[in-house]
C-alpha cells in the first residue's frame, strides 16, 4: 500500500495515541534528563511543521521539522509504529522531511537521539541518510 505524507493532523485521534506511545517509549529507554521527543504542545511551536505518514486510513508514522533560524533546521519526533516498522517507512518519512526542510530554504538538518541501545535502529537510519555524529 503507498505511503501519504500530509502536513499536520496532530489533533488526529490516531496522531494522538501514536504520540502517547512515541513519548512512552522515549521515556523508557532514555534518562530523565537526556528525553528529546516533543509532546503535543512541543509540536505547536510556530517554528515546527509537523506531519503524518498514513496508508489508507491507518497512521504508521510522523515526524516534524523545527526551524532553527539561519537556515538551521531539526528533525524532531520521528517515528514509525512499531507494528509498521522494517516496511522502509523510516526511509520515506526522513527523504520527505529533509526535501521538506530543503523546499524552506533550510541548508542544515540536525537532529538528536539516544545514544542508548535502543535508539540503535535510529542512529543507523540517520546515518544511512548521511547524517554523522557531532558533540
Amino acid at each position: 500500500m503507498s505511503l501519504t505524507i500530509k502536513p499536520g493532523l496532530l489533533d488526529h485521534p490516531q496522531t494522538q495515541a501514536l504520540l502517547a506511545t512515541h513519548l512512552e517509549n522515549a521515556r523508557s529507554i532514555s534518562p530523565a534528563c537526556s528525553i528529546h521527543a516533543l509532546d503535543d504542545s512541543g509540536l505547536r511551536q510556530p517554528a515546527i511543521k509537523f506531519f503524518t505518514a498514513w496508508q489508507g486510513e491507518t497512521l504508521v508514522g510522523f515526524g516534524a521539522i523545527k526551524d532553527l533560524g539561519e537556515g538551521h533546521g531539526e528533525i524532531k519526533s520521528m517515528h514509525v509504529a512499531q507494528s509498521h516498522r522494517g516496511q522502509g517507512l523510516a526511509d520515506s518519512i526522513l527523504e520527505f522531511l529533509m526535501a521538506q526542510a530543503r523546499d524552506h530554504g533550510l541548508t542544515q538538518l540536525s537532529l538528536e537521539t539516544g545514544s542508548q541501545e535502543g535508539f540503535g535502529p535510529a542512529r543507523a537510519l540517520y546515518a544511512k541518510h548521511g547524517f554523522k555524529p557531532c558533540e
